[in-house]
């Protein structure tokens, strides 16, 4: 298996052995917290300035392939091209390929299918390495940016945020004192197989590498040496899909009339949202409300290609409790008839088993 890229780069200049990684780690963190801030102050030209400086700096090339290349879980596994780079030598080689980069054709991703706990198949993207590395840039430019507008409900895919975090919201809404009691336990259908992609670029708007992530949206997949078309949907597998569903899925709170108190922050309205990823519950205070709930996310959802799985989206009672991120949700009467009901979150049997 070849362990690099053919480039015509005439001068190899990159010692992999000699980089200063403090430094490079400094340069694309202040530029991604310049990113935020001047998102968070609404300067949108001083934000795509600073997104294509973010697209040009020599430390995201290095940092990106360091990821792909030697941190990432799936650094072993190859694209349709079936590299890997694993010396440092190669290394240094893809940092000078991409940081004289030219627009080229992605390559489709390689189609790989894993097992899932209920016995069924999860269709995996594998873009190229070369590809991955490019995305990695993307990432770092287009993340921050988001990150200032996605709603604090959001936990999946997202940097400083764990299953740990959702559950402790989820702790918050599901308290044995509160109002909302009624659960819409849902599952979008194929999220990732199913976005959108015109509704996704035109949210994405005048981002600079924009015409890139089309293209690796329509780059398609190969199956067995089979190509196939991609007309909707992102790979997973692909280093910027997560963010590029997140951007999909953002706006569900508002969609759903959540609001918050201006004082403290706190809930002031009848729903509760927890979402990881596409997984996601929301807290109601009547069983006629979740029907509400469910029929305003179903048109919501269309407009994004997309639709609730009807196998996995339940209405349920916090005494009869749920499954969400591994953990059982319910409200046990206590021991003490006077104190009412007990909320407890533990491991899901799923889970224990």
């Amino acid at each position: 298996m070849p362990d690099s890229y053919p480039t015509n780069v005439t001068a190899r200049q990159t010692d992999w052995n000699a980089i200063e990684w403090v430094q490079a780690h400094r340069t694309v963190r202040n530029l991604r917290q310049r990113i935020y801030r001047a998102t968070e102050k609404g300067d949108l030209k001083k934000v795509r300035s600073l997104q294509k400086l973010m697209l040009r700096s020599r430390a995201n090339v290095l940092i990106s392939v360091r990821r792909v290349t030697q941190q990432n879980a799936g650094r072993n596994t190859p694209g349709v091209d079936r590299v890997l780079v694993k010396t440092p030598a190669a290394r240094g080689r893809l940092v000078d390929t991409l940081t004289q980069y030219s627009p080229w054709k992605p390559k489709p991703a390689r189609r790989v299918y894993i097992p899932k706990s209920n016995g069924k198949l999860r269709p995996l993207g594998i873009p190229t390495v070369q590809d991955r590395c490019l995305q990695a840039m993307v990432k770092n430019a287009l993340e921050p940016y988001w990150e200032q507008k996605f709603e604090g409900t959001s936990y999946g895919f997202r940097p400083g945020r764990s299953c740990h975090d959702a559950i402790a919201r989820i702790y918050t809404n599901a308290r044995a004192n509160g109002r909302r009691k009624w659960i819409v336990d849902a599952d979008i259908q194929g999220a990732f197989d199913h976005i959108d992609h015109d509704f996704l670029l035109q949210t994405i708007g005048n981002f600079p590498a924009r015409e890139l992530i089309r293209q690796w949206l329509k780059a398609g997949v190969m199956v067995e040496g089979v190509f196939t078309r991609t007309e909707a949907g992102t790979p997973q597998g692909g280093v910027v899909s997560p963010l590029l569903a997140n951007i999909a899925l953002h706006g569900m709170e508002a969609a759903l009339g959540i609001v918050y108190q201006k004082c403290n922050g706190r809930n002031a309205g009848s729903r509760g949202l927890v979402r990881y990823a596409d997984d996601f519950v929301v807290f109601c205070e009547s069983r006629e409300d979740t029907q509400k709930v469910i029929e305003t996310l179903t048109r919501w959802l269309k407009v994004r290609g997309l639709s609730l799985s009807e196998e996995k989206t339940r209405v349920v009672h916090l005494s009869e409790g749920f499954d969400f991120l591994g953990f059982n949700v319910k409200h046990y009467d206590a021991a003490d008839r006077k104190h009412g009901q007990k909320l407890l979150i533990k491991p899901s049997l799923t889970s224990i088993r």
